[in-house]
Order: structure tokens, then sequence, then C-alpha cells
């Protein structure tokens, strides 16, 4: 019986034995790290290249985390000057009521513009550019400055009248484009008015988002005499809030006025979330260069592995030593896990102050492209996710050496063929560190992807790639030991190595692989994109885009082209703007829409009404309407859109154009190819749903082709100088021009993601140097043995070089096939473009293939061919 008070023995012993293994184990790790330290006093011998691929990885992931935190957090630092205001809304098509300003007049000050885009062109009429017009009024701006050049001037004395002409400011590009100077005039309508400054900067350009043509600014009073805006115009009203003190939160009054006007039609935005659009893009492109990081780290981390096999094959004196006087296996581990995860602590750091200092490096780059005040900082959440990265990557790639050479008896070690012929079963529990620690970073790069669809994908094609290289290397390997014995004595030496215990293919496969196939998969995917836009769409589009045809216009219009043009083919659409406020009944705003298919419901889309189905398109399901159909509204809807957004037939679909809200019922989905850049509309309604609406049309013109381009563009040139001078509130695009634009576009995008490429195929080179580094201790042996034998070192020059060859050559055709696979799929599946292999792609990848397995090999192998065959005999 227990005394009250007293403990049961077994329940007294439990803590202190928990104690004693607790002080066994804390001491074991102290002894181990001791241990570490002393052996690491050697230096970091064969670790550089260990190094170089943590600090390039972690250093690329680093960096572009840094820059997009930089422009992220100067887009909401800057939040209210990028939008204008505390809240920005917009109209197309119709001005707000005076309701509706009344209400936001009572919450502080308002400041009205209108934008569009017109033809300005030389009072002459000789020449013509499109612009991007922007009326403003006099309290613009509420938030930010504008620059201008004279710098003395201010914005309204450069847009005041005088003498009865309007003043204006224009961006350089529009100088330029008309060949003009301060002090010039142009026609803009039915007005001239005099360009008085260069417009240097713009502190709300961003939120208007991406702009075709040069800003030309000018006054709502100039812009009203000018005549551009008349009924239907694809004009853009906009009001912008300068919330007083006192006033409620911008999230608040956006609310309120929702409420009070449901059916307004207003696109409203507040300060944080000054350009979406721009965020958009800069969290997409952050998270491409993220992952093509991630896959140069990943590929460092065969180096890592390289390296640590290398490292514990030098070490294999100290390890038989710490064995032989009673280190158990988990010790010896430790000792060495320790040494390399603080070795790759110093590459994270390496890699942690390359991506710190890139925002200074960047910031006055990117201000060049992106007027975004881009104050350059440190960003601890950026570098602490690249140190994870860094870190688990090194762990690993290094459990896998370090669990081997845990089951090696300390006997095997005394010799030098020990470590490369050891067992090569693996513990579970290293098997299983090196599982979480790779499930580590697949889940932290899906965690923080802005598009988890696409993490996994990369993450999946990671995995599938490793595994596929390695088939590759066992089937290259398998196929030259089945080989037909040859009579050149070191094409026969080379093919041996391949097959070999302890061959190099697998590394120099693995590690070179990696990074040309994405290099292959990348410059295809540019070239094939580039081929699109540049020559095949601007082959099938149309010459040129007329827009805001009046009702009134349409049959002069026409006949003007006839006239200008004889033998083009002229199409025309009716066309308003609208904006999808509902789907089924259901407010847009509160769904969750899958990505692919959110841009419908973005803002204001073009639509359009018709009672025959346009022509090229067919239909998917349903039927087309009667032509004298006269019920309630219906609507044709794009087939693929339809299906993004989870539409069928049946469904309805609420519109609110020119602040009135219709609701249509879908008649049929239809087929649209998008790509041929003619006149195609996400919706299609009856005629009689937008009866007696004001809108404007929408005209493309296909010219007949001429073998001489001089008398392509003189007539071009013509035909836009005819319509500017006859219809001047009618605004041409020439798509040429536009396409060029894109392409210029796509061209700097190629070339971060050209030299995000180049990090993975740099740190290939690393690992293939590493790999052939790992592999010298085993070359010297077979060196020295077939020296022995008789063989000259002409002839192991030989040997080795048509080995590094023929790996370098079946490493570079397994890239071009694979690359070009990865191509095909984005291209033609994702893209739905058509795939175009380009051949210039992989002679160059089978080149740089050839050239740095050659090279990396044959500079290792100098230097084992100098060696003294006694003191390698004497340890055999």
């Amino acid at each position: 019986m227990t005394a009250v008070g007293s403990t049961p023995a077994g329940e007294a012993t439990a803590p202190s034995a928990f104690a004693a293994r607790r002080a066994r184990l804390l001491g074991d790790l102290r002894l181990a790290a001791r241990f570490a330290m002393r052996e690491m006093r050697g230096g970091l011998s064969g670790f550089w290249i260990f190094l170089a691929c943590i600090a390039l990885g972690v250093g690329a992931i680093a960096a572009v985390g840094s820059v997009s935190s930089m422009m992220t957090e100067g887009i909401a630092r800057e939040g209210r000057a990028i939008l204008g205001g505390d809240l920005r809304l917009s109209l197309v098509q119709r001005e707000p009521g005076e309701a509706e300003i009344r209400s936001l007049e009572a919450l502080g000050d308002l400041s009205r513009s209108a934008t569009l885009r017109s033809m300005a062109r030389l009072p002459d009429g000789t020449n013509q550019a499109l612009a991007e017009v922007k009326a403003v009024d006099g309290l613009y701006p509420l938030f930010g400055a504008v620059a201008l050049d004279p710098e003395g001037l201010t914005l309204e004395q450069a847009l005041a009248e005088r003498d009865g002409v309007f003043g204006a400011v224009a961006a350089p590009e529009f100088f330029e484009r008309l060949g003009l100077r301060p002090g010039d005039r142009v026609a803009l309508g039915s007005i001239e008015v005099e360009l008085r400054a260069r417009l240097l900067k713009e502190p709300d350009l961003l939120s208007d988002g991406f702009a075709f043509a040069p800003r030309l600014m000018l006054s709502r009073e100039a812009l009203a005499a000018s005549g551009l805006v008349q009924p239907g115009s694809l004009v853009q009203n906009i009001v912008k809030l300068r919330l007083a003190e006192g006033a409620p939160p911008a999230s608040e009054v956006e609310d309120t006025f929702r409420e009070r006007f449901p059916d307004g039609g207003f696109n409203i935005r507040t300060s944080d979330e000054a350009a979406p659009s721009l965020q958009r893009s800069i969290d997409r492109f952050a998270q491409f260069l993220t992952l093509v990081g991630l896959s140069a780290l990943i590929v460092g981390g065969v180096g890592v592995a390289n390296a640590v096999n290398a490292y514990l094959d030098k070490k294999r004196a100290v390890i038989a030593t710490f064995k032989s006087l009673g280190a158990g296996g988990i010790l010896v581990s430790t000792i060495y896990l320790i040494q390399i995860m603080t070795l790759a602590g110093v590459g994270v750091l390496a890699g942690l102050l390359i991506g710190a200092i890139a925002p200074f490096i960047a910031s006055g780059f990117i201000q060049r492209f992106v007027p975004v005040a881009a104050n350059a900082g440190f960003y601890p959440g950026a570098l602490t996710v690249s140190a994870l990265f860094g870190l688990l990557t090194a762990l690993g790639f290094a459990l896998l050496p370090l669990g081997r050479t845990r089951d090696v008896p300390a006997t095997a070690l005394f010799r030098q063929a020990g470590i490369t012929r050891s067992p090569r079963r693996i513990r579970w529990a290293y098997a299983g560190g090196a599982l979480a620690a790779a499930l580590a970073v697949a889940g932290l790069a899906i965690g923080l992807a802005n598009d988890r669809i696409v993490a996994l994908v990369f993450l999946g094609g990671t995995i599938v790639a490793f595994g596929v290289l390695r088939l590759v290397a066992w089937g290259l390997a398998a196929g030259a030991a089945k080989l037909p014995r040859v009579p050149s004595t070191p094409l026969r030496l080379a093919v041996g190595n391949i097959h070999r215990p302890g061959a190099l293919t697998p590394s120099v496969v693995l590690s070179l692989g990696l990074g040309l196939t994405l290099l292959v998969t990348l410059a295809t995917i540019d070239h094939d994109l580039r081929r699109e836009i540049g020559t095949n769409l601007a082959s099938r589009a149309p010459d040129f885009f007329f827009v805001d045809i009046q009702n009134t216009e349409i049959e002069p219009f026409g006949a003007a082209i006839a006239e200008l043009s004889p033998g083009s083919t002229l199409d025309t659409a009716p066309m308003l703007r609208g904006r999808i406020t509902a789907l089924n009944g259901e407010d847009v705003a509160k769904m969750e829409v899958p990505p692919e298919g959110a841009w419908v419901l973005r803002g204001d889309r073009g639509i359009t009404y018709s009672a025959t189905l346009p022509e090229g398109a067919s239909l998917a399901d349903g039927e087309w309407w009667p032509a004298d159909y006269a019920g309630e509204p219906l609507v044709s809807f794009s087939a693929e859109e339809a299906g993004e957004l989870g539409l069928t037939v049946g469904d309805t679909v609420t519109v609110n154009v020119l602040g009135r809200s219709i609701t249509a019922r879908i008649a049929n989905l239809r087929t649209v190819e998008w790509e041929t850049l003619s006149i195609n509309f996400v919706m299609v309604f009856d005629p009689a749903a937008f009866a007696g609406a004001p809108h404007s049309w929408l005209a493309t013109l296909s010219a007949p082709d001429e073998a001489d381009p001089a008398a392509t563009e003189r007539r071009e040139q013509a035909l836009v100088n005819g319509i500017t001078n006859r219809f001047p509130a009618v605004t041409t695009v020439r798509v040429k021009e536009a396409l060029d634009q894109v392409n210029g576009l796509v061209a700097q995008l190629a070339t971060a993601i050209r030299a995000a490429a180049a990090v993975a195929l740099v740190s290939s080179v690393l690992v293939l140097s590493g790999a052939l580094a790992a592999g010298s201790r085993g070359r010297i042996h077979d060196a020295v043995v077939l020296k022995t034998l008789g063989a000259t070192r002409v002839t192991l020059i030989q040997a080795f070089a048509a080995e590094y060859m023929l790996l370098g050559l079946f490493t570079g055709v397994f890239a071009v096939g694979a690359g070009a696979l990865a191509a095909w799929f984005v291209v033609e599946r994702i893209m739905e473009l058509p795939f175009v292999f380009d051949w210039t792609v992989a002679l160059v990848t089978l080149v740089v293939s050839l050239v740095l397995t050659v090279a990396f090999g044959l500079v290792g192998t100098w230097r084992i061919l100098g060696q003294k065959a006694a003191p390698v005999l004497r340890e055999l």
C-alpha cells in the first residue's frame, strides 16, 4: 500500500530516464558539433561548387522576390497618387448623373476626367498619329504632381485657352512621331490645340491601364469643343474622389455608393487596388521567375549530392578512425550533417546577399519602364523564403549520401575503393528525411504561388524530368553494355566507362540534361510566340481597325473606303460597351471565378447585336434567333469562355449598358476564332435588346497585298490621311503597329526569361564540373592501372574524350527531344498556337552540350593523367 504523497517506483524512474536520454542526446550533439567544427578548420576544399550551386539558386529566388516586393510596396505606398484619389469611379459611354455626383461631392474633393483614343493630325493634313487623349479639370491631379518641360509652366497655364486656342501637353513620343516642338499646333476633331509642353510625368498613368499610343492631355472644355464625344463614342468618364477629413473609409464609401446606385454600371476601385493589371502581371511574372530559380536550385541539389559524395570519399580515413574508436553510425552521420548544413548556410548567406542588393541594382532600370517610385530596401520576407528553399534543398540532397555512409563498416573504409563500392542500402530514416525535405519544398512553392495549378504542373514536371533522366542514363548504360566489341581501344574504353560501376553517366545526364531541356523549352516557346505575332498573326489579321464611326457616318465612311482603297474588304459591326454584373442572378463580385475566365468579368467588354450568325462563326450548341425576333433579350455567348465560366444554354447573363441592366438568356454558344483578329465579341445580342440605344460602329479593313512594300506604305498612308481628314472623330488603328508594340513587349519579357534560364544552365554547368570532380578518384585508379598495363597518355585522352563526347551527344539529343515535347505542350495545348520547332535551337543545344562535357571532362582528365602510379598502387 502506498503512503499518501509517495510516488510509485515506476513513476519515479520514468522522468529521470527521459532526462537521462535527453542529456545523452544533447551530449552527443555537442560532441558531434565540436568534432565537426574542428574538422572544418581544414578549409572549404571540394565544397566551392556546393557553395556556388546553393548561392546561385538562393540568389535567383531572393532577387526575384525582393524586386517583386519592392514594386508591390511601391504600388501600395503610392496607391493614392497612382489611382489619382482615394476612390476612382469610371463609366463607359455615359457621364455620371447629377444625383451620383452630388452624393460624392458631399464626401470630399472631386476631379473629373475623360479618356478616349483619337487621331491627332497636322493642320495641313499631311500626317497624323494615334493618341491616348485625356481631358482633365482644374483640380487634376488630386494627389501627386505633373512634371512638364519647360519646368516653370503649370498644368493650368499649359491647358488654358488663349486667343481662342486651347492648350495641350503631350508625351515626348507624341512630339517625335509627328516631328513637332512645343508651340506647334495639331488638329483634334474639329479644333486645333497648341502643344505648350512635354508631359514628363503623369502621376495616375498606371491606373488607366495599358496604353497603345502616347498621351495627349487637354482640358475638359477643349474636349467638348472638339466634337469627338458623340452618342455611343467609346469614351471613359472618370471621377476621382479625395476624401475629406472625417469621411468614412474608401471601402465603406464604395459599398454605400453601390447600394444607392445598384444599376449605375460604375467600375469602382480604391487606392488599395490602384493598378490591378500591373499587380497581376508582377505577381505572375515573379511566380514564373521564382519557379525557374527553384529549378536552378533543384539542379544545384544534384551538385550538392555529388559534392557530399566526393567529400565523404576523401574523408574515408577519418570516418574509419571514428568508427574504429567506437563512434556509432548516428554520431558519424551527425558530424558530417552539421558540416554540410553549416556550409549550406554559408551558401545561403551568399545567395541572400545577391538577393538583398538586387533591388538597389534593379530600381533605376525598372523606373525607366514602369512609372512607380521603386525605393530599394531590404525585404525580410522574400529573403526568408529563399533561405528556406536553399536549406531544405541542401538537406534533402545531402541526406541520401549520408545515409549510405551510415551503414558502411569501418573495415571497408580503409581501402581506396571502399566508399564507391559501399552497399547501396538506405535506411528508412534518411530516405524519409529526404522525402520530408522534398515535400516541404513542394509545399512552400505551392503555398506561396498565386496560381497553384502552375506550381503543381512545375513540380510534377520536375519529378517526371528527374525520373526520365534517370531512365535515360540507365538506358544509355544498358545500351553501351550490350554493344558488340569494337576494335578501337580508345572507343572500347569509352564505351566501358559509360556502363561500368561508378560511371559518370547518371550524374552527367541528370545535371546537364535538366538545364539544357529548360533552355530548349523556353527558347522554342519564345521563337513560336514571336513568329506567331510577327508573321502568322500579321498575315491573317486585317490591316486596319476603325473605331467610333457614328450611325450617321457609316454609309459615307464605306463610300470613302471604296474610293481610297478600291478592292479592299470592309467589315462593320455595331458596338457598345457593357459590364457583366451577374450570372444566373448571382453578383459576379461575390463569385469565385476560375482564373482562365476572370478576364471576361473584369471591367467593360465590347458587345454587339446581330440578326444573323456572324460570318466566320459556327454554333457549338443551341439555335440562332429568327431575324425578326422581338421577345425576351437573348444572347449568344462564346463557347470557350462560357465553359470557363460554367455557363450553358438557358443560363442568364446580366449586363449593365449605359446605366441600364439587361438580363438576357443564353440562346446558343458559338465557336470564335480570336486569333484571326477579325471582328469578334464574347457576347452577341438579338437586335431588339438594344433597340434605340446610342452606339457607334466598329470596322476592319483588309487591303489586297502588293509586291512593293514602299507602294503598300504609300497606299496605307494615303488611306489614313484621307479617313482622318474626312472623319476627324473616327479612330484609325494600324494593326501592324499594334503587333509591333506587342512583339516588343514579348521581346522584353523573353530577355528576362532567358536570363532566368541562363541561371539554370550555369547551375547545370557547376553540377557537371562537380560530378566530374566527384569521380576523379575512380578515374585516377583507372588511369594508373591502364598506364601500368601499357596504355599511353594519348590513348587515355582519346578514350576519355570519346566518353565525354558520347555522353554530351546523348544528353544533348535528349534535351532537344524533351525540350521540344515540353514546348509543344505549352504552345499547342496551353497557348493554342501552331508549333514549329526551330532547328537552330537544336544545333546550338548539341554544340553547347558537347563543348561543356568534353571541355570540363578533359580539363579534369589532364590532372589525372599526371598522377604518379606508385602511391595509388600501394593502397589498392
